[in-house]
């Protein structure tokens, strides 16, 4: 999948992308502090989102509008929820200028048709649906309209929500579809994530899959590519100390750093199906196990399970005739430590 001549899956490299969410509270400064931070830390692309609060919600009180009770944000509306989290589009034009500058891949995810329009004059590599839009079928025709590389979190999706929003995709002509693994809890606990679910979705529709990780640290984010993720996304802020609505299950710089090392470390670790040994292989197997003789013997003396062994290293006949050299007899003398060579057994 590529997009604007940039590898969105790449065979050999995960693309890992960093997430500021509302992490730049509401100072551009903030915000291009976080892409530069994101680039020296190893990401290949920034993700922000694009949403004004009377886009994704109404100001409204009633019970179903008010902030779960017990989260960070209990006492607050939906509305100025979304107030305090989100990225002023006036922002936007000024923040992908910057990212060009420093030449890091900036994209977004937009939720709700205008945001749509508004984003296609900064030409993104990709899109992002978010796990709360899955359901959003005319966002996600629009989207899938663009011809990019459309990226879908499925936190909170059935198998039926994904089957529909990957139709709707494909309906359009694009099927450049990437699923990611996500659980829509902050942060999530271990248990809840069920990992091996991520394979089975790149079976189940036949696209490539990743892994949108809130929980903490990176331990599952590296088992995600070792299972098979090609897209990497993982909250980004400067600093959780800080604060902001998603600090708390955010990356900072040296850990976000750390994580890439580790992905990078895997990912030549996976390398390709082969039973070839490298060089340092076919040295060290000259340190494995072959035929030698033991103790001193005599021209005519047969070898004998005293006389003969399968020691270290490898120099001597391959232990596979061990059986059959039993009782047969060598034409000269041969001492202790030597590797055992045809041309040293007489003839049956």
């Amino acid at each position: 999948m590529k997009s604007n001549d940039y590898s969105i899956i790449d065979k050999n490299h995960v693309f890992i992308i960093a997430e500021m969410s509302a992490n730049h509270m509401q100072d551009i400064e903030r915000a291009k502090k976080i892409i530069s931070a994101a680039k020296n830390s190893g990401a290949d692309a920034v993700k922000i989102q694009t949403y004004r609060p009377d886009t994704i919600t109404v100001d409204c009180y009633g019970d179903e509008f008010l902030c779960t009770p017990g989260s960070p944000w209990e006492g607050m509306n939906l509305f100025e929820l979304y107030k305090s989290a989100y990225t002023p589009w006036e922002w936007h034009e000024e923040l992908f200028d910057y990212a060009n500058k420093i030449e890091i891949p900036m994209f977004s995810t937009p939720f709700d048709l205008t945001a749509v329009d508004f984003l296609r004059k900064f030409d993104m590599p990709a899109y992002k649906i978010a796990s709360f839009e899955i359901n959003d079928i005319p966002l996600i025709k629009k989207v899938a309209t663009e011809m990019k590389p459309i990226i879908m979190s499925t936190g909170l999706a059935t198998l039926s929500d994904i089957e529909l929003a990957v139709n709707t995709c494909r309906d359009v002509g694009n099927n450049q579809i990437i699923l990611l693994k996500c659980v829509s809890e902050y942060p999530t606990p271990y248990e809840d994530i069920n990992l091996r679910t991520m394979a089975n979705m790149k079976e189940t529709f036949e696209c490539e899959v990743g892994l949108s990780d809130h929980s903490l640290g990176s331990s599952v984010t590296v088992a995600a590519v070792a299972l098979g993720a090609k897209v990497i996304e993982k909250h980004f802020t400067l600093s959780r100390a800080e604060g902001g609505a998603d600090a708390a299950f955010s990356m900072e710089p040296e850990e976000f750093k750390k994580m890439v090392e580790d992905v990078r470390n895997v990912e030549k670790a996976l390398g390709n199906i082969t039973y070839s040994l490298t060089e340092g292989q076919q040295k060290s197997k000259e340190r494995s196990r072959s035929l030698y003789i033991v103790e001193d013997i005599k021209m005519g003396e047969e070898l004998n399970e005293h006389n003969m062994k399968s020691i270290r290293p490898g120099y001597g006949l391959h232990t596979k005739y061990y059986e059959g050299l039993l009782g047969r007899k060598v034409k000269k003398d041969l001492k202790k430590g030597t590797a055992l060579d045809w041309s040293y057994i007489e003839d049956e």
